[in-house]
């Protein structure tokens, strides 16, 4: 039997998790190239779903309660630039939490996968 931690938890499991909301939404925030996507937002929704998302795409007990990719993001027409300041800016705020090599290439391999359904839909 495998001992091995599943991504949720090599994350930190909820706290781990929530750190990484927290940053990731202030990235966004602070970022001119997709701030502009983030002024109306309510920010504690914001990282609850983030938050929510992370928890249940990673093996945790979360349920994401939002909306599909496709249904959030159709007819904002996201660009590949705007997509991959995304990425870029939760890459940051995985490193500022200190994840590893090994769980950043998961994370990036989940984000690719929802990629089609984010940009330009």
């Amino acid at each position: 039997m495998s001992t091995e931690k599943n991504l949720y938890e090599r994350l930190g499991g909820a706290k781990g998790i929530a750190g990484i909301a927290d940053d990731l939404w202030l990235n966004h925030t602070r970022n001119p190239l997709i701030l502009q996507r983030y002024v109306n937002s309510d920010p504690e929704k914001v990282k609850r779903l983030v938050r929510e998302m992370l928890g249940a795409g990673t093996g945790g007990p979360e349920t994401y309660t939002g909306k599909s990719m496709l249904d959030a993001h159709r007819g904002m027409n996201i660009s590949e630039q705007e997509f991959n300041t995304v990425v870029d800016d939760m890459m940051d705020a995985l490193a500022k939490n200190g994840v590893g090599p090994r769980e950043k290439d998961e994370i990036l391999s989940i984000m690719w996968s929802m990629r089609k359904e984010i940009v330009h839909v």
